[in-house]
């Protein structure tokens, strides 16, 4: 299991990821790294533990929030699924109906096409 060292608030931490995951754990801790220099700037010096707090809790409100957005997201998609689906139905309910129709118009116009042509001649 890979180890790498990441920076946080000007602290080092050595952590464990697995494999191939050294570049994305980097980017987190970057992330809040960010977060946590930002809070600081805005607040002052609250202390490094309530700046750390504040930062993790900012981050997980954007997650809950971003969960609900997903899920409400996805609520949407099944219901156009469900109506596509409905649609396509219906379409396929529309062609079966329209090519009886033709045939049968096909069929009345053979045997009008039949009345007019008359009998045929005798030889």
């Amino acid at each position: 299991m890979p180890q790498i060292n990441v920076t946080i608030d000007g602290r080092s931490y050595r952590m464990a990821c697995g494999e191939g995951e050294e570049a994305h754990l980097t980017g987190l801790a970057g992330t809040l790294d960010e977060r946590i220099a930002e809070m600081r700037k805005s607040f002052g010096e609250i202390g490094d533990m309530r700046l750390q707090v504040m930062a993790a809790l900012t981050i997980a409100d954007e997650l809950a929030e971003l969960r609900g957005r997903l899920a409400a997201l996805e609520a949407d998609n099944a219901e156009l699924r469900v109506a596509a689906e409905a649609a396509e139905r219906g379409r396929t309910g529309d062609a079966e109906r329209a090519a009886s129709g033709i045939g049968r118009a096909a069929e009345r116009i053979g045997k009008l096409a039949e009345a007019l042509a008359g009998p045929a001649p005798r030889g």
